[in-house]
């Protein structure tokens, strides 16, 4: 199947409605200079909000400040895995923009594929250390600031928080721990103005799959989905948005995958 003319033909309009959803909030992104972070980025300026990225590639993330040119977007240099660095992201949100109501930690990588009594330990560590601690940091430094001004926060999990996937053990725990992380902090804050939640993508159309494989493989894991096809990050980032706004009120501790019927399996 050709990945590149499956994209759905009416993602221009898709945002049409949700204009203003997002006015007057600030909100985190991380790892949001490209692919599904990006695509979030834009979704919450498009819907009114202020948005702080951080993301390691400076090139990426100065590029997307430039290109909204209105002073909706600060970047921010920072590493998930440390947690001066989740510090600081939230630092930058108060210091530009006075408040912060929306956070999403989505900063990630895959990790080698090996099986588990294979798998380099050194690897092992860095997956977990930015897919799964990263969240926590991420969330023990935003929950104090969007708990004085009620707001949301929306991990980014995958469908590998639900199911494994052989050789990529790391990559499947870490994300488990962020689904179960999501629902105990859901818990915690559901009475203090604070919602939780997970998001789970199946595989999507991002420069990490565009870029490093090979159509052979881009053909198989379309195929792996229901609708045949791969997401596009518009997709994921207008679940996201949904999340964060006020539409979702009720909506709290909750896993949602956007996978094309990749569960329904």
């Amino acid at each position: 199947m050709n990945i590149e003319n499956s994209e759905p033909n009416n993602l221009s309009v898709i945002t049409h409605y949700n204009m203003k959803k997002l006015e007057n909030k600030v909100a985190i992104v991380t790892g949001g200079a490209s692919g599904i972070g990006k695509a979030i980025v834009e979704a919450f300026v498009k819907s009114g909000a202020k948005v702080v990225v951080s993301d390691l590639n400076e090139q990426l993330g100065h590029e997307l400040v430039n290109r909204d040119g209105e002073g909706n977007v600060v970047f921010v240099k920072a590493d998930s895995s440390l947690p001066e660095d989740n510090k600081k992201i939230v630092d930058t949100a108060i210091e530009h923009f006075g408040a912060l109501h929306i956070a999403v930690n989505n900063a990630g990588i895959g990790g080698p594929a090996a099986d588990v009594g294979d798998y380099p330990l050194e690897s092992w560590n860095k997956v977990i250390a930015i897919n799964l601690n990263g969240v926590f940091y991420g969330m023990h430094y935003q929950l104090p600031e969007i708990e004085k001004v009620g707001g949301s926060i929306i991990n980014m999990a995958s469908i590998l928080g639900a199911v494994g996937f052989a050789q990529s053990s790391a990559y499947v725990a870490a994300k488990h721990g962020v689904v179960g992380l999501t629902k105990s902090a859901a818990w915690e804050y559901g009475t203090r103005g604070v919602r939780i939640n997970a998001i789970g993508p199946g595989f999507i159309a991002t420069p990490l799959i565009n870029d490093h494989m090979d159509q052979e493989t881009q053909d198989f894991l379309a195929s792996q989905h229901a609708m045949q096809r791969l997401g596009q990050p518009a997709e994921v980032a207008e679940l996201a948005l949904w999340l964060a706004s006020d539409k979702s009120s009720f909506v709290t501790g909750s896993y949602y995958p956007v996978d094309g019927g990749y569960l329904a399996k």
